[in-house]
């Protein structure tokens, strides 16, 4: 059974991705989910805990999408469908939050800071989980995934500008190539 504390977290989220976390007010995001403030305050300590709660929100959702994904029958396909994965639309939208909370975490800024530390570390395990299902080697999963995720954050970022572009296409099915080298390279880890 759902606390309420739970349920005004995922409601808060839902509409954290729909209007970002930059000049959130706690006045208009309780009247959109059928709240008060005063409400908002007695389930959360600030408005610190309740962004924490809402990025926690967001974050278990992505990273339960990625280990939710059938294995991949080799790496390549692992890096393509978790790149279909990335680009649906509910999971656009919380990698869009990552990064508003992410520039507030390099700032120092709390709960950004902390909370955002963990999300990485679920986030790239979640991503490493994948590709040793694919048939990857645990240590090379590890350091593949260091450039998977950049260069996943990066198209991510460009994506609207670039949406219609093919190279896009052409440069995800080159990242999976060089996944796919980093992951089969014998000696090394």
């Amino acid at each position: 059974m759902t606390s309420r504390r739970d349920e005004l977290a995922q409601a808060a989220t839902d509409f954290a991705l729909e209007h970002g976390l930059i000049g959130l007010s706690l006045r208009p995001l309780a009247a959109a989910i059928g709240t008060s403030d005063r409400m908002l305050l007695y389930h959360f300590t600030d408005k610190d805990d309740l962004i924490a709660s809402v990025l926690r929100v967001s974050v278990d959702w992505s990273v339960a999408t990625l280990r939710a994904l059938p294995p991949a029958p080799d790496v390549r396909a692992a890096v393509l469908a978790l790149w279909a994965a990335m680009t649906s639309d509910r999971m656009d939208r919380c990698q869009r939050m990552y990064v508003e909370a992410a520039a507030l975490g390099l700032l120092g800024r709390e709960p950004y800071f902390s909370v955002i530390g963990e999300a990485n570390t679920r986030w790239t395990e979640a991503l490493a989980d994948q590709l040793v299902a694919a048939g990857s080697p645990v240590a090379l999963a590890r350091r593949a995934v260091v450039l998977l995720d950049a260069a996943f954050m990066g198209f991510q970022l460009d994506l609207p500008l670039d949406a219609a572009d093919p190279v896009v296409d052409t440069a995800v099915e080159d990242l999976a190539d060089a996944v796919v080298a980093i992951t089969s390279a014998q000696g090394s880890a």
